[in-house]
């Protein structure tokens, strides 16, 4: 992930896209998004694999970067788990006997899912 990357890498989109929200509100969002993660973290308001299922989503949802969105959001998650609640990281899909364009598929069927408050195939497919 970290090897030969896009020059414009680590910084934020500069336009909108079919996904995400307004380019000119990812700061705001993604600030957001850490001060819920504070309070969940805070008051147990999910256990962590529920705690990085929404979080995920919601970084997904804002769309941050040009392209390597869904990437990112993997290994923030993965690192949420191992860093925050001391869990193993999600298989996202690699434990399936499937091709990886099945496995890409269940993940966008998962998010699109999601996007639609119904974060159970979500679940099920990141410890799958």
């Amino acid at each position: 992930m970290f090897g030969n990357v896009w020059k414009w890498a680590g910084e934020f989109r500069k336009s909108n896209k079919n996904i995400g929200i307004y380019w000119q509100e990812i700061a705001v969002e993604l600030k957001k998004l850490c001060d819920d993660a504070k309070a969940w973290i805070e008051f147990e308001t999910f256990p962590p694999d529920e705690f990085a299922v929404n979080f995920h989503h919601r970084l997904v949802c804002i769309h941050p970067f040009p392209n390597g969105n869904g990437r990112h959001a993997r290994l923030i998650e993965d690192l949420i788990l191992e860093k925050i609640f001391k869990n193993p990281p999600f298989t996202w899909g690699s434990a399936s006997p499937v091709k990886h364009t099945q496995i890409r598929k269940r993940y966008i069927e998962a998010l699109k899912a999601a996007d639609n408050h119904d974060y159970s195939l979500l679940m099920e497919f990141v410890r799958s």
